[in-house]
Parts: C-alpha cells; structure tokens; sequence
C-alpha cells in the first residue's frame, strides 16, 4: 500500500487508536536504550511503564482548562499581544508554558541550545553562556564521550539560568553541502549522527532538563523551509533520516520531539500521520511529546489527530490552533477527550523521564563554573579540528620560526560562528557582531564572532617569534608580507546561518585570491577554513597544508593554535563529504532559491507591481537512502575529501582482522601507531553485500588513543540496521542472508584490511 493511501487509512481510524491508547488498552512497549546508567535521562522499560501511569494519574486530576493549558506555549518577545498572557513572570527566551502549581507541575521554560543557553540578538542583556563548537565540529570527533560532555555541560548551565526544557538535540542528515544549517547538525551518515545526537541528548538530561531531537524530519534545506515538500519513499527514509532519529531517540531518550517546519511526503511534518502517529508513537514507542517548531502549525484538528502534542511558540503560527479552537472541537467531539488526555500525559511522561517534575525548582540564576566549561568547549574544538592536508609535514609549525605572517579571516580578534537559533553569546562578548539588513534571517540573526583571538594564541605559543598580522583585504599587500616570513597562515571565513542557504560554495569576498596569491608568495602556506561545511578549494595543489576548524567555539583561537604547533595531535575526521565541484552533488544549488530571488527582486522594486510571494515546491531527493558518501560512491564521484578522512601527526596500520558473523556482526583488529608521537585514530567499518549495487555503509567505529610503538587489539560490533534493507511489506528491517564484505578503513575510500562475513537471514522490528 502507499503511503499516501497507508496514512489516509490510519487517520480514519486515528481517534479509536488514540482513545484505546490512552486509556491504556494498547500498551505500547518501552524503547530499550543502548547503555543504560545511573542517570534520569536513561530509563529501563519499568521506569518508562511507571513515568507513564504516574502522568496518566496526575493527567486524571485535571481540569480541562488545565489539560488546554498544557498543550500551546508561548513565545516571550511577542507574548504582550496575547490577552491574558502572563508576561510578567516570563524570561525572554524561546518558550513559556505555565506550570499547575498545585499539582506540582512547574513552569516550562524553553531556550534554543544547540550550541549553549543561546541569547540570539541579545534579548536577556548581558546574559553570556560558555559557546561549544558547531555540531558538525563534534561530529568530527567520532567521540560519543565528548558528545556527551557538551551537552552536560549545556544542561547545567541551562539549569543555573532557570531552564528546564532546551532545545537541543539536532539530527538532520546532511544531505547538500550548501544547505545554511549544516553547522548545527551532526553530517551526513545516520548511524554517526543518531549516536552523537544521542549522547549529547543524555548529556543535557543528565541535569533533570528535557532535550528535544529536532528537526523532525527531512528538513534538509533552508530556503522554502515553511513551503517546501521534501519527497521520498518511506523505504529510503527509514533507511536514512528516519533511521538517524530513531537510534539518537533510543539512546538519549529525549522527553520531546520537535516536528519540522517542512512537508514531507505532501503533509507538513507537524501536522502528518506517518511521521507523528505511524513510526514515532506506533512503530519506536515513543512515549513523550512531539512539540512544534516555532511557526510550524498550521491546523487544529489535524495536527491534533495526526499526533501533535503541544504548539509552541504560538506567536508566531497565524493563529493559536491550540487555545480556543482546540477547547471548542474538544467541546464538539470533533477531538476526543482521551486525545487532549494523551497529549497532557505525554507532556508529563516526558518532564517525569527527564527528572523535571522531581527536581526543585530553580527560580533565581545560581553560579557557573564559567572556566571549567571553557575547558570543554575547548577539548571538544580540538579534537573535531580536521587535518585535511598535510603535504611536506609542513606541520606542526616548527618552534623555531622566526617570523610568522597571520592573514585574514579577523584572526586578530576572534573566530566565526554560526547564525540563526543557536547564536550563543558568549563569554568574553563578541569583538564583532554585524546586523543583516535583509534575507529570512535579518530579524533574528548576526554575523557574529567569539572572543578568542587565533592570533594571540599563536603569539602565546611562539613568544620568540615575531607574529605580524594582515587584514588579508588587499591580496598583494598579503602576499609581500607573506615572502618575507617563514610561514604563513590564512585564515578563510564563510558565514552561514538558519533560514538561509549557501548561494556559491566558493569561499566569499575573493578570499580564493588571496589564498592563491599568499601561496605563490611563499610556498609554506597554511589555510585554516571557518566555515559552516564544505568550500571548494581551487589553490588545494598550491597550497600544503590545509586545516579544517569549523566554527570553533568560545575557546577557538586557542584549539587551533594547539594544533598548528602540535601541542595537540589532531585526530578529527570528516562528518560530510567535500566535494570536488559543486556538480558531485545532488543538487548543485537550492532547489527554490531562484524563485525566491526572483520573488525578493519583485517585493523590493516599486516598478515591478504586486510581487508575488514564493510558492510551495517540491523536491525529490533522487540519491534517496545513499545520502553523501554513498552517493558520491553510486554515482563514481571522487570528492575532494572523502567522509571519514583526517590526517595525525603520527601514522597507523591496521593488521590480523578476524571477523565474527553469523546473527550479528563483529570485527577484531590490531590497531599500531608506527610513529614518533602518540595520536588518536579512528578505525572505521564499512559493510556491503557481495554481488549488490547498493554502497557501502559505515555500521561502526571506534576511537583509541597510543603511544608511539603501541599496538591495541579492538573490537566494533555493527549496527544491524545499517546491514538491512527496510521491508515495507514486513513492515521492518530485513538481513538478506549471505556474504558480505566488510573493511576496516581511514575513510570512505580506504580498503586499509578487508575481509569476508556471512550472514544469517534475518528480521527486525521497524
């Protein structure tokens, strides 16, 4: 059956289903996460069981005019337009939603977080929070530990500003490598993504906080975001985006979901049966609440019916669906009571998850160990710093240069970071900060930097050197300077931000020049790339060492210092695929952004008439499940950089691979450091079925750190979704039965040791 005509069928059926439910006649199993511990945000089947009944109870309590309470939120700045709305007892943030004193239900109170307790343009003054590196930056790490640690700390300082619900928790593949919100999320692979998504998520929780996971789903692209229909068959999506989801939910357990602004198969995300009711609350048994995104309700009773919990931020939708229309077709009989019940209860259930509702409440600021926080943004900047290139060993910079020449990129007072949702104002201010004067994210976003200057770091590890620096505005300037110095290092920007996609993935501002014109000029050249993704790179063969530091956080200029001089060995590896040319892609530019110029054009010109708004779209991803380096592989791409890829200052060799099979899927290795320093490696495995078209998919890694000489024996064990193909007629996942090859490798490219698996034929759950 199609899933069109599959999700039509269940909503005829939807209120039954949803009465049964919640009056606990269906009982949905618990998820079972993959590491449970001591800790409130992992819970065993029991506790989801009992977080349940304990809603169910509270719920059973309730007035109606509470339960209505419960499901819409919000949105501070623009609150005082509502009648009613209790603005006094707000904090500027992103949400609000009272709380039921007498039952013990506390306010809910919501800030953006991806990257910290964000203050986007300010509106708490003088409110800083300590700035992690973007997500893809830890993504780089393939390090589900430093994941974690981020988010920790996040929560923490989240819960000493009064906040319990973040957020946080962005899974979105990565499936074009302009698209402006890349940086926030965690690459292109779904078994890479939903891990790290996962731990950061039990990072915050940790600290008795909800984290959501956003944005669900398949909201792969910016420009149309509230317009555009994201199209693919329900195979490839549970294979790929879904698949991230799912395993980022079973780990971290999130109290909240967070559904999309975008369609998705012909329904918006948050008002669509599938997605909501069929494969999150049906299939993975997710027992807490999907709220929207902010501005991304557009239905009352079809969201309700169609599996929507909460509206958030209700501001910004064109009416408050979830106030008085929702209260009047509860009244009606056109949305059964036991919705509006499960809906509160699964509100509850996720707060009672997380340890909100048993955690006292905090209600003025308590000190932040701002230093030590510091202290892991830092370690997570520099172990995601990529070594992309490395030709002559140009690095790590020789001590004893006399003279080092630093250029461009404002490196003498701070680094990049990303703009829209997430913007962290962070410790230390931002020495520059640059309104935008048009586009969709004018309103709410800057090009803004943090307050750590590569430049001074440098100087600091040099003391003996004379560091000069040059603005890097004038190419010929950059280049003289750069003939007179032992080296050089260009620092290379490209801005991104929410609500915007990238136009070129050429580096802006004739930036490419400069770089050409500094390596002609001195042929120890070092680039250091700030940017929100991939940029192509058309001095790569004149240039020997390339550094790819992302946008690097609060303690950036420090990260990227300790790595130019080897005090750290740099050990990240690519989240996404660099491509060569922007034609590798599968889509060299924004499906939309020519209408939406268009259409900007015309609302900007007197002349030119009505102008006539952008009009919904739809894009079909053609590489479907074999998103980046599978596509690249599909399609006979040679990338630029492929996923995976990172250099060491130090070397390793892989050897005596044995590999267990049958039911499931393992390999043993011995992982050497044949070199002079000790360094962290990746080994990563990557599986194919003998005799398929299909690519190779990354299905597990791990990451170890030796001594010079050292030799450790390993051992990964595969996710066996990544080994299956999803079955819609099952519905599941299915293990074709038979060989397989298997590789252990430095990349997506690599063929370090390779081997042979046989398989048993087999099926799972969806």
């Amino acid at each position: 059956m199609r899933s069109s005509a599959r999700a039509m069928l269940f909503r005829r059926h939807s209120s039954a289903l949803v009465a049964l439910l919640a009056a606990g006649v269906i009982a949905a199993p618990g998820l079972v996460h993959a590491e449970a511990r001591a800790d409130p945000s992992v819970q065993t089947d029991g506790a989801a069981t009992d977080a349940r009944a304990r809603a169910a109870a509270l719920t059973a309590r309730m007035t109606r005019e509470e339960k209505l309470q419960l499901i819409h939120g919000y949105f501070p700045p623009m609150a005082d337009r509502t009648p009613g709305a209790p603005v006094a007892d707000m904090i500027p943030s992103a949400g609000h939603v009272p709380g039921i004193p007498r039952l013990g239900i506390p306010t809910l109170r919501e800030s953006d977080a991806s990257l910290g307790v964000a203050n986007q343009v300010e509106q708490r003054r003088g409110d800083v929070a300590t700035a992690l590196p973007s997500s893809l930056a830890t993504a780089a790490t393939f390090d589900p530990a430093i994941a974690r640690a981020g988010g920790a700390m996040i929560g923490a300082e989240a819960r000493a500003k009064t906040f319990n619900v973040l957020l946080a928790g962005g899974v979105n593949l990565t499936r074009d490598p302009w698209a402006g919100r890349n940086f926030e999320y965690l690459g292109e692979d779904p078994l890479l993504a939903g891990v790290m998504a996962g731990e950061h998520i039990r990072g915050v929780q940790s600290n008795r906080i909800v984290a959501t996971v956003k944005h669900y789903a398949f909201n792969a692209q910016e420009t149309g975001r509230m317009i555009m229909d994201a199209r693919m068959s329900e195979a490839h999506l549970r294979e790929s985006d879904l698949l991230a989801f799912q395993i980022a939910i079973e780990r971290g357990r999130p109290g909240s979901v967070m559904c999309a602004y975008n369609r998705v198969n012909g329904d918006y995300a948050c008002e669509n049966d599938f997605l909501l009711n069929q494969v999150l609350k049906r299939d993975w048994a997710y027992p807490g609440w999907v709220m929207s995104d902010w501005g991304a309700v557009h239905s009352t009773e079809k969201a309700a019916l169609s599996g929507l919990d909460q509206e958030s931020g209700q501001e910004l939708d064109s009416a408050i669906f979830f106030g008085a229309p929702f209260a009047a077709a509860v009244e009606a009989g056109r949305i059964p009571e036991a919705r509006l019940d499960d809906m509160v209860s699964r509100v509850l259930t996720g707060l009672i998850d997380a340890g909100v509702l048993d955690a006292p409440v905090v209600t003025t600021p308590q000190p932040i160990d701002y230093a030590a926080n510091a202290d892991v943004a830092q370690r997570a900047a520099e172990n995601g710093i990529v070594l992309l290139k490395n030709d002559g060993e140009v690095l790590p910079l020789a001590r004893t240069a006399r003279r080092i020449v630093v250029i461009g990129g404002n490196a003498d007072v701070g680094v990049l970071s990303g703009g829209g949702s997430s913007q962290v104002r962070s410790v230390g201010g931002a020495p520059i900060e640059i309104p935008l004067t048009s586009g969709a994210a004018a309103s709410f976003a800057r090009v803004t930097y943090h307050a750590s200057s590569p430049l001074a770091a440098i100087r600091a590890l040099a003391p003996e050197a004379e560091v000069a620096f040059v603005a890097g505005d004038d190419a010929a300037a950059a280049a003289r300077s750069a003939s007179e110095a032992d080296v050089a290092v260009v620092f290379a920007t490209q801005w991104t931000t929410e609500a915007q996609d990238v136009e070129s993935l050429s580096l802006p501002d004739g930036q490419d020049a400069l770089i050409g014109a500094v390596a002609a000029a001195n042929p120890r050249t070092v680039v250091v790339l700030e940017t929100g993704g991939p940029v192509l790179m058309p001095w790569i063969d004149a240039v020997p060492a390339v550094v790819q530091a992302w946008y690097p956080g609060q303690r950036g200029g420090e990260a990227i210092a300790r790595i130019l001089f080897g005090e750290i060995n740099p050990s990240g590896r690519l989240p996404m695929t660099f491509p060569r040319a922007a034609e590798q892609a599968p889509r060299p530019v924004a499906p939309g952004l020519a209408e939406l110029k268009a259409s900007d054009a015309a609302a900007s010109n007197p002349g030119a008439g009505p102008a006539v708004g952008l009009q919904a779209f739809a894009v079909d991803y053609v590489e479907g499940a074999d998103a980046g380096y599978r596509w690249y592989e599909r399609e006979g791409h040679r990338p630029l950089f492929p996923f995976g890829h990172g250099l060491s200052y130090t070397e390793f060799r892989y050897s005596n691979l044995e590999i267990a099979d049958g039911d499931t899927l393992s390999v043993s290795l011995d992982v050497t450091n044949t070199g002079r320093r000790a360094g962290s490696d990746t080994p990563q495995v990557y599986v194919s079925a003998e005799g398929s078209d299909r690519p190779r998919r990354l299905a597990g890694w791990t990451k170890l750190t030796l001594e010079p000489g050292e030799t450790r024996r390993v051992t990964i064990t595969t996710e066996p979704r990544i080994l299956a193909s999803y079955d819609t007629t099952l519905p599941g996942w299915r293990i074709t039965g038979g060989a397989y090859r298997v590789t252990v490798a430095r990349h997506a490219l690599d063929e370090a040791v390779a081997g042979r698996a046989n398989l048993t034929e087999r099926t799972l759950q969806p």
